[in-house]
């Protein structure tokens, strides 16, 4: 998906499975004790859940659906929602409803919305660099969190940034290993061709630029230059000639991607964006 497409809520459908099996491994056999021994089953509270530094909102709706998933009487108002740039003070969730519900759903609620508001503020630092130095997209990997690929894609696009493949199922991406395997590009581009259908798109990794020779002699949809110099990529896009999508990879950060990004690139990938993003500091406070 482009982040050129508006942001549209994940189903409830794909989100409900994940934040449900989160407040399950939270709650543990026995629920909230601390909440269920010091909280009245009548006590009502109003919070907010506001940003404690800058950032990127992302992950709001697994967020509102903690609340109402461990109690629906839980009224939720969202001031800030995903793609959202904050300040620190800025209020995101307003809460009013049962105290009990509100307490035992919080860390569930904040540790999605961190960990994914973090996603798109990396991905927004990087589309931020590269945007001055020419059109490449930034776009994410399959270097994801278990269980969380979907939730964290989606906070690529918060950031600005596009999607790449969701799984293995969805385009043909052949590796540096695929090639060993397969005795050269070209053998593998052949198969690859061969059991795919019409519709699958198919991209090859190469190193080299002779290697990039021989994927389009054989014919691509789509290049993966990986780890190459700014000064290759230049060469490769010039060889490239718009004849397949350029994606550059390889040890990409804030520092890097702009060298990259003047290269010509059409795509530039990085797996940091979602392994290794820090979170953003969000709290909840009684209002």
């Amino acid at each position: 998906m482009s982040a050129d497409a508006p942001l549209v809520p994940l189903p409830r459908l794909l989100v409900e499975p994940i934040v449900r099996a989160a407040l399950v491994e939270d709650l543990g056999r026995a629920g909230d004790l601390t909440t269920d021994a010091i909280v009245p089953a009548e006590a009502r509270m109003s919070a907010v859940i506001a940003a404690r530094q800058d950032g990127v909102i992302a992950g709001i709706d697994a967020a509102v659906l903690a609340f109402a998933l461990v109690d629906p009487a839980i009224a939720v108002r969202v001031e800030r929602g995903d793609g959202a740039r904050v300040s620190p003070g800025d209020v995101v969730l307003r809460l009013d409803g049962p105290a009990r519900g509100i307490l035992t759903a919080e860390r569930v609620a904040l540790n999605l919305a961190c960990r994914l508001s973090g996603v798109a503020t990396a991905t927004a630092s990087l589309v931020a660099a590269a945007r001055p130095h020419g059109h490449a997209r930034i776009v994410c990997t399959r270097k994801t969190t278990p269980g969380l690929r979907g939730l964290e894609k989606h906070a690529v696009r918060a950031g600005g940034g596009s999607n790449h493949r969701f799984g293995l199922d969805d385009a043909v991406l052949i590796k540096d290993n695929h090639v060993a395997v397969a005795g050269g590009i070209g053998p593998a581009i052949a198969r690859a061709r061969a059991y795919a259908g019409h519709l699958v798109k198919i991209e090859v990794e190469v190193d080299t630029l002779a290697q990039l020779d021989e994927a389009l002699a054989a014919g691509i949809d789509a290049v993966l230059l990986d780890n190459m110099n700014p000064d290759q990529l230049e060469q490769a896009v010039r060889t490239i000639g718009g004849r397949a999508i350029a994606e550059a990879s390889g040890r990409i950060n804030r520092e890097t991607v702009g060298a990259v990004a003047a290269s010509g690139v059409d795509l530039i990938s990085c797996g940091w964006i979602t392994h290794s993003a820090p979170i953003i500091d969000l709290g909840l406070d009684a209002a």
